[in-house]
């Protein structure tokens, strides 16, 4: 499985809809490997998706997020606004970093 962050801004200072995680999910596909969302709003009108794919590869599981927050983003009129920054595997720290 692998976490990827997904970046989202609107302009014009608007917030994230309640149940996010759930509207991006609604949008996905077989083909996406979604697994989970978790929503993490930023302080700053933004907000960071956590996308949990069970994509085969990491290219593929990034690939996914992508279109699948290109999906809801482009379809979806409560983020009306919004606009995909970044797309990208979140590197979680693990007990071997202290080795290095």
């Amino acid at each position: 499985m692998y976490l990827i962050h997904v970046r989202l801004r609107a302009s014009g200072g608007a917030t994230a809809p309640p149940g996010l995680a759930g509207i991006i999910s609604s949008y996905a596909e077989e083909r996406d490997g979604l697994e989970h969302v978790a929503v993490h709003p930023d302080g700053f009108g933004g907000v960071t998706l956590g996308i949990f794919s069970l994509a085969p590869a990491l290219a593929e599981a990034e690939a996914s997020a992508a279109r699948l927050s290109a999906r809801a983003v482009a379809d979806h009129p409560g983020l009306a606004g919004f606009a995909v920054l970044s797309v990208g595997a979140a590197l979680v720290p693990g007990p071997w970093w202290d080795a290095c």
